[in-house]
């Protein structure tokens, strides 16, 4: 029988939990009409990150897994390459606040991808 890792364990789950905590301090700072109209919708697809590798995970079908784990690549494009962005275009934030999260962001992709290739091979090797 394999090893069970636990998700807090997941180093592609410790970067969405390190990103959400970036996110939630800029949220905080932002005044309350950039919350309702940016923040908000950031701080969500930031945070959905995160929550979508923790439900995959835990889901027994790996064509389950994969669907959630795509949702969380996809949040991450999102928060990312959109609300940020916005933020940064609508000097909201500071360039290096942006290039921190991207930095962390950038980081994160590659590993969900990763994570995302290895779910698929998983599914190839019990179809075997």
């Amino acid at each position: 029988m394999g090893k069970f890792i636990d998700l807090k364990d997941l180093e592609v789950y410790q970067l969405s939990r390190k990103l959400s905590q970036m996110a939630w301090k800029i949220y905080i700072g932002l005044s309350w009409e950039d919350k309702k109209t940016m923040g908000d919708q950031f701080i969500r697809s930031v945070d959905s990150v995160g929550a979508n590798i923790a439900e995959g995970y835990r889901r027994y079908h790996h064509l389950d897994r994969i669907k959630f784990y795509y949702n969380a690549r996809a949040s991450l494009s999102e928060s990312c390459h959109h609300w940020l962005e916005l933020l940064r275009e609508r000097d909201k934030i500071s360039d290096e606040e942006c290039k921190e999260i991207l930095k962390i962001s950038s980081m994160l992709s590659l590993k969900l991808s990763n994570f995302i290739n290895v779910a698929y091979n998983a599914l190839d090797k019990k179809l075997q």
